[in-house]
């Protein structure tokens, strides 16, 4: 079906006001839930139902029930016991039920007397000696009424305080009835109504069936958000999530920002120094990073890698490019010893080439943080390494024309922006490449990151060892730490890592320090380091360069260690309390080992009981070391918005569509979109508004 769409818009529905009964106070309750418009009012869908639609006997009812009930009172008293209560007890001929109420009137304990018919809707729960419902909806049955039930499914809505259920229904039927009317705008903005599922329904028919569903249509499949109505709706969520983020890259193209291609002498410098050769992966993503950084708009681009991938090796060259054109480049990381370990990593490899590098933190004092700010931005600092630091006001860059963000995820939007406008004065914009050892289903990046080109090294340096996990209870601890001693005194090194996620950094400090006593207590002729968040950083580098020259064999860490840490002789992991780290941290971590060539393992020490998600973690981290089926897992797990972080951005807050459940959408959204912009443009904005609104406002990095 073919339609002329281009003009609508959301400003062609007029205000809910156009809706008989909606006075003032009501439109002040819908606007604090962004209800403006009959159209927005029309896409507030619900989240839930019930089943109102025939009469249930009180025999077959079980707890859990949501159900109608048509009976007679027996017996009606009120008691006085923690609080005052009515109890009525009603019968139906096929068993009996009691009803609980706590709020009541002296009318309605005359009206609920015994032999009153009465019709209740409420949830059947199991009380100390029957089925009970509190509080259920009642009315009283008057001889000759018929059992009065509803002729759809009850919508359940989200709503906010001072706004009833019913207010909501009532509002919702008045909208539905006037989309009816001729004169009022095509909801299908689409000029071709998509096929899913085999089917092809309209948005209002979606709409009318997500609003009341015939008492005969699939509950379960409702209740899991599977409905086909259901998922046309959720196509086109998704379609407008995703345009919006073509939207925002389409903007940042606009933007100016100068274009890189030297010679590349200091790139082949830096390759003939290497001691082994870059993974055909390595290869192709630092090509595909040479091409984007030649444009003169930024380059957005995404490289995601598994652990001891080298993602680190692409940052260098991308950032060497940029250096050798004349300009700055700034690599950014989220903790001060990832921040640390990229400048260690860096000067080992630039400094050779004759590259100034430039180190800014907020631990520094300071009069070295004001040495490194004259050196940034008079330009004699060529590549600068640092943490949250940078964002400073204070810090004025020369030429900066390509920014590297890594873990992107853990910084907020503000905080990614205010980076980006550093390098505005001057050059324009900066290229920016944004890194992630954290790996990301596909279809999941292709949803949150559809404003990034995105690059995946897929492929390991050859001779990485697998690393072999196993689970031990913590009652064989002492087994564990016979095996570190072993191991350490065969001459390798292991790291021991305490978690205590759910307490403060002091406590968990606190415990690896009781850790680190224990061991070298219990550990004869073993050296013993030790390495948290609150020592000083001389202190930390210090241990983690004695660790590194093989000076310490066991180091006690707290999650600190979790990224960045790359020693070759480390073969052996020991992960406390690992039922209480997420799938991700627990694969981050278990990279530290595996980076040379002897065999390497994890032990993962854990205290039971386990939970259904901590024994599903523990028993996905010794199946597999691929981190995407690890990250496919920790996904349903968690959900897309813990998993990326969303939560600071303010993406992905979707209404009917769920990301995990409806991925088999996600090709045909990325055809649909990419289809939009080339043959119908205005009808890209319409979808945007009626999705999202302003809420796009926060990708705009």
């Amino acid at each position: 079906m073919n339609r002329d769409s281009g003009s609508t818009d959301r400003d062609t529905f007029p205000p809910v006001t156009v809706l008989r009964g909606i006075g003032p106070k009501i439109m002040g309750h819908l606007q604090r839930l962004h209800i403006h418009t009959v159209q927005d009012l029309l896409f507030h869908l619900p989240i839930r139902y019930q089943d109102r639609t025939h009469v249930r006997q009180i025999g077959t009812l079980q707890a859990g029930d949501e159900c109608v009930l048509l009976g007679t009172v027996d017996h009606s008293e009120m008691v006085y016991r923690k609080r005052r209560m009515l109890l009525v007890s009603v019968s139906d001929g096929t068993g009996r039920i009691l009803l609980r109420f706590f709020y009541f009137n002296k009318k309605q304990q005359e009206n609920l007397a015994p032999g009153v018919s009465i019709r209740c809707f409420g949830e059947v729960r199991r009380g100390v000696s029957s089925l009970e419902m509190v509080h259920p909806e009642y009315e009283i049955q008057r001889t000759g009424d018929t059992a009065k039930v509803e002729d759809h499914l009850t919508p359940i809505y989200p709503t906010t305080e001072g706004l009833h259920q019913l207010t909501l229904r009532s509002v919702t039927s008045k909208a539905l009835r006037w989309v009816e009317e001729d004169e009022v705008p095509d909801l299908d903005l689409l000029p071709e109504i998509p096929e899913i599922d085999g089917c092809q329904p309209s948005v209002i028919e979606a709409l009318k069936f997500v609003h009341r569903p015939p008492p005969e249509a699939d509950t379960q499949a409702l209740a899991a958000g599977t409905h086909v109505m259901q998922r046309r709706l959720a196509f086109e969520e998704l379609l407008a999530q995703r345009l919006s983020l073509f939207k925002l890259r389409l903007q940042m193209q606009k933007q100016p920002a100068v274009s890189i291609a030297p010679p590349g002498r200091l790139y082949a410098q830096l390759i003939e120094s290497l001691e082994f050769a870059l993974t055909s992966a390595q290869e192709r993503v630092i090509g595909t990073v040479f091409s984007d950084l030649k444009k003169n708009y930024p380059m957005l681009r995404l490289v995601q890698g598994d652990v001891g991938s080298g993602k680190t090796l692409v940052a260098i060259a991308a950032c060497l490019q940029a250096i050798e054109a004349g300009y700055q480049a700034v690599v950014m990381a989220p903790t001060e010893i990832l921040a640390e370990q990229h400048l260690q990593n860096f000067a080992s490899w630039l400094s050779p080439l004759g590259v100034e590098l430039a180190w800014l933190s907020g631990r520094m004092t300071a009069s070295q943080s004001s040495e490194m700010k004259a050196r940034i931005s008079s330009g004699s600092a060529q590549a600068i390494v640092g943490t949250h630091a940078l964002f400073q006001q204070g810090v004025t860059f020369h030429n900066l024309a390509l920014v590297v963000v890594d873990e992107q995820h853990r910084f907020g939007v503000h905080q990614r922006l205010a980076l980006r406008e550093k390098g505005v004065q001057g050059v324009g914009s900066p290229h920016q490449l944004i890194m992630t050892a954290t790996p990301i289903p596909r279809t999941l990046a292709m949803t949150a990151y559809a404003d990034l080109d995105y690059s995946v090294i897929d492929e390991l340096p050859p001779g990485r060892m697998p690393v072999s996990t196993i689970a031990v209870p913590h009652e064989r601890r002492h087994e564990v730490v016979e095996r570190v001693a072993s191991a350490c005194r065969r001459g390798q090194q292991a790291y021991w890592v305490c978690t205590l996620v759910e307490e403060s950094e002091a406590m968990q400090c606190q415990a690896a320090e009781n850790v680190f006593q224990e061991l070298s207590a219990l550990l004869d002729g073993v050296r013993v380091g030790l390495v948290h968040g609150r020592m000083k950083s001389q202190e930390k580098n210090a241990v983690m360069r004695d660790f590194a020259r093989g000076r310490v064999d066991l180091l006690v860490a707290t999650t600190v260690i979790e990224v960045g840490v790359d020693v070759a002789n480390a073969s052996l992991m020991i992960i406390e309390n690992a039922e209480r780290l997420g799938l991700a941290q627990l694969h981050q971590l278990r990279g530290r080992v595996g980076r040379g060539v002897q065999e390497s393992s994890c032990v993962l020490l854990y205290s039971a009981p386990l939970t259904e998600n901590a024994k599903l973690r523990i028993d996905t981290m010794r199946a597999t070391g691929n981190g995407f089926e690890i990250a496919q897992v920790d996904l349903e797990i968690r959900g897309p918005g813990e998993v990326l972080g969303t939560r600071q951005t303010g993406m992905l807050q979707l209404r009917i569509a769920d990301i995990l459940r409806d991925q088999d959408l996600i090709p045909q959204v990325h055809e649909s979109a990419k289809w939009l912009f080339a043959e119908h443009p205005r009808t890209v904005d319409a979808l945007i508004h009626r999705w999202l609104g302003k809420s796009i406002e926060f990708g705009q990095v």
